[in-house]
């Protein structure tokens, strides 16, 4: 984001668990743009708070907000489409980044797309019709060969008043919640006003509070990135990032374990100092922590989700 903006420019939204290792791995960043959330309230509680706090400053600025889990490998390309991005959000719209498809994923959400809008400094923005939630493997299909949908990158580019002003339609009490916060921020009082509001705001996503009401209103403006990206959701996300070269046996890639592996491919990730020896087993993903240990089928990495439920029915809260 640097040569996009300059560092006072950029905030951090994080878990106060994670709060200490964002100052290490970012340790210009100034300590007031780093905002540290006490629990999980999912995107729109963490982006409607960090677009509060800079629209308390400057309400017409353009805002972004980006996962920083996602791997992006065309760096040049990315920040083109963020700058056409920022041109169309100048309208007042909400604009967000469709990824062009390069497969029929089922574990992505799509977006629909309309006609060019020839917008000035956006050439290639186009309207967003309509949100669709992760499809079956046969829908995918039609999707990602129609030349009409997009991954949802989850990126969203806008004013902040405009942000703001669908928040408080659609999410009145969390709009509330959140201004009494932003309200307390710069004063002694922020970490009580904080620990006494967030447990009660609504836990829930910036794309059903915001943009699916906002695209349903006609107002979401797409631009499409077609820049290697990938939202690295899962362990097979991480298995693809990592694919053999020119030149390399497909083997098994390892990630700070010592592996032995014999007729077999895949991935493993461990903390551990014990040896991990693999054989003839094909797209494993195998992740070997203190408390748990993990084994599973590449094509089933979406269901690791699963065994997590299972731990907790459980009372496996340790492992968790």
């Amino acid at each position: 984001m640097l040569p996009l903006v300059s560092l006072d420019r950029i905030m951090v939204v994080t878990g106060r668990a994670h709060a200490e290792a964002v100052r290490e791995q970012l340790p210009t960043l100034p300590g007031n743009q780093l905002v540290a959330e006490p629990s999980p309230k999912d995107s729109a509680a963490a982006i409607g708070l960090a677009a509060m706090l800079i629209a308390d400053k400057d309400p017409e600025a353009i805002i972004g907000s980006f996962s920083a889990d996602h791997s992006i490998t065309n760096v040049e390309e990315f920040r083109a489409v963020i700058e056409q991005a920022c041109a169309a959000a100048a309208t007042g719209d909400i604009v967000t980044v469709g990824i062009t498809p390069t497969y029929p994923a089922t574990a992505y959400g799509y977006i629909r797309t309309g006609p060019l809008l020839g917008l000035a400094g956006a050439p290639t923005a186009r309207r967003a019709e309509k949100f669709v939630e992760k499809p079956e493997a046969n829908l995918a299909r039609s999707y990602a060969y129609s030349g009409s949908y997009r991954w949802n990158a989850g990126m969203f580019i806008c004013r902040a008043d405009a942000l703001l002003e669908i928040l408080a339609a659609q999410a009145p009490e969390l709009h509330a919640g959140l201004r009494r916060i932003a309200d307390a921020w710069c004063g002694p009082e922020r970490e009580a006003v904080l620990d006494e509001v967030w447990p009660g705001l609504e836990r829930n996503a910036i794309d059903y509070v915001v943009a699916e009401p906002a695209a349903s209103a006609g107002r979401v403006i797409v631009i499409p990135g077609d820049f290697g990206w990938d939202d690295v959701g899962d362990f097979d996300s991480v298995a693809k990032l990592r694919q053999p070269v020119r030149g390399e046996s497909r083997g098994v890639y390892s990630i700070g374990a010592e592996v032995i592996d014999v007729e077999a491919s895949g991935i493993v990730m461990s903390d551990q100092e014990r040896l991990v020896a693999i054989v003839g087993l094909e797209d494993v993903i195998v992740v070997d922590t203190d408390d748990a240990l993990l084994v599973a089928a590449r094509s089933h990495a979406q269901d690791v989700k699963k065994a997590v439920r299972r731990a907790q029915e459980l009372g496996r809260e340790d492992v968790l």
